[in-house]
């Protein structure tokens, strides 16, 4: 069972806090900025609950929210160049070239007003249904040792890639024009991989499996192996026909199906990897397509059932080595709930989404810097279990970080009150 936290563990991860702002202080210019950045990180990890400009300045002991607010908007720094700064220090402390899989997700940031950047009504999996939301396209590395952001697009719907006005309200860069989620999420992709990150797989949903035509077929051209949920809709080539998927799966529905009586393994009953209650138990089955122009590589249509509901059924596209086992691939198809966890834990622990910016630079720079205090929890815990004594392991808490904080005499909550904007 792990103890208690002590003095000397929380000063080891101040000191370590210390040397992430350390690490991307060159990409700041003014001295102000390099430690406004610090303290900022230093709030993202503290014990408020709510990590917007007000809360965030009050919690850090700040008589106003103006220097949070100009670290988001005026203060002159790249976000993209701490972006590349976070994908290092990721690679550095999780980094698993044999075993890390690179997954591709989006999440929704729920919005009541219409001039946030990109905001829309449109579905979104965080509500689980249309909702008037920002959405930001993600990826994700994960690993044995834990799982941590490394990019993120925000993605700018048709209607506001067209509107003026609206786009120069929001800061919106002349270069950016309208472009598809799958079209971020290659981008993304490619980044990573110029920038020399390795990675044994490629998971996304079936968003982005739809859309083989950005994403699979580079991929392939790439020999990067892949694992991509499809939805009904999409067309597979088996021989010399390319029937919808949705038909694949009611063959298999069947109590003798032809295409499953083909299978040389038939359904398997595999985990999908470990969940809060145990092994993730599936039905699995694959079947063979035509294959690929790579030498040593297949491609199969994977295919999940529900134990408790043999009517519902999940399919993904895989690209693989040819030796690739069934058992594998249901792992690899499993572990995409792995950024699901991420989203959880940045949003719960490190504010990624509490944001009360509107502009295009302070959502991706709000968002960056999150992801950055995501990443440094991810990597506490990683080091912490790399300790030969479990028993020992002490994980990171929330707002340890900001004990050693003083309260000053002139507080948040007195300035909003000076100004009338007290609830009291």
């Amino acid at each position: 069972m792990a103890q208690m936290l002590n003095e000397r563990t929380v000063r080891s991860w101040a000191k370590e806090l210390d040397a992430l702002s350390e690490r991307i202080a060159p990409r700041f210019s003014r001295i102000e900025a390099r430690r406004r950045v610090r303290t900022y990180l230093r709030g993202l990890l503290g014990s408020v609950e709510r990590k917007n400009s007000w809360q965030m300045a009050e919690a850090l002991g700040e008589s106003t929210p103006y220097g949070v607010q100009h670290l988001l908007g005026r203060a002159n720094w790249g976000a993209d160049e701490v972006r590349d700064d976070l994908r290092e220090y990721v690679i550095e402390h999780l980094g698993d070239e044999q075993e890390a899989i690179l997954v591709v997700d989006e999440t929704g940031f729920l919005k009541k007003g219409i001039h946030s950047v990109g905001v829309k009504r449109q579905y979104t999996g965080t509500a689980g249904k249309r909702e008037n939301c920002q959405v930001g396209v993600f990826l994700a590395y994960a690993c044995a040792q834990g799982q941590a952001f490394i990019d993120r697009e925000l993605y700018l719907p048709e209607e506001w890639a067209e509107d003026k006005e609206r786009r120069e309200r929001a800061g919106v860069p002349e270069e950016i024009g309208f472009v598809t989620k799958p079209k971020l999420a290659r981008g993304m992709l490619q980044r990573a991989f110029g920038a020399g990150v390795e990675a044994a797989w490629v998971v996304a949903d079936s968003v982005y499996g739809d859309a083989r035509g950005h994403i699979g077929v580079w991929l392939e051209e790439n020999e990067q192996p892949f694992v991509l949920a499809v939805s009904g809709k999409a067309h597979v080539w088996m021989g010399f026909s390319q029937p919808k998927v949705s038909k694949v799966l009611e063959d298999l529905r069947e109590e003798h199906s032809s295409l499953a009586e083909k299978s040389e393994e038939g359904w398997q009953r595999l985990s999908a990897g470990q969940g809060s209650k145990g092994e993730r138990l599936y039905d699995w089955i694959r079947l063979e397509l035509n294959r690929p122009l790579a030498e040593g590589f297949r491609r199969w249509l994977l295919v999940r059932r529900q134990i408790d509901d043999p009517d519902e059924l999940t399919a993904y596209v895989v690209f693989a080595p040819k030796r690739t086992t069934l058992k594998e691939l249901a792992r690899v198809a499993g572990s995409r709930w792995k950024i699901e966890e991420a989203f959880e834990t940045a949003k719960g622990e490190v504010g990624l989404d509490h944001y009360e910016v509107r502009s295009w630079a302070g959502w991706y720079r709000h968002i960056t810097l999150a992801m950055f205090a995501h990443a440094f929890l991810a990597a506490i815990r990683a080091s912490s279990y790399d300790d030969d004594d479990d028993d020992d392991v002490e994980e990171p808490q929330k707002g340890v970080l900001l004990q050693e904080e003083s309260e000053p005499s002139d507080s948040l909550a007195a300035f909003k009150e000076r100004r009338g904007l007290s609830s009291r």
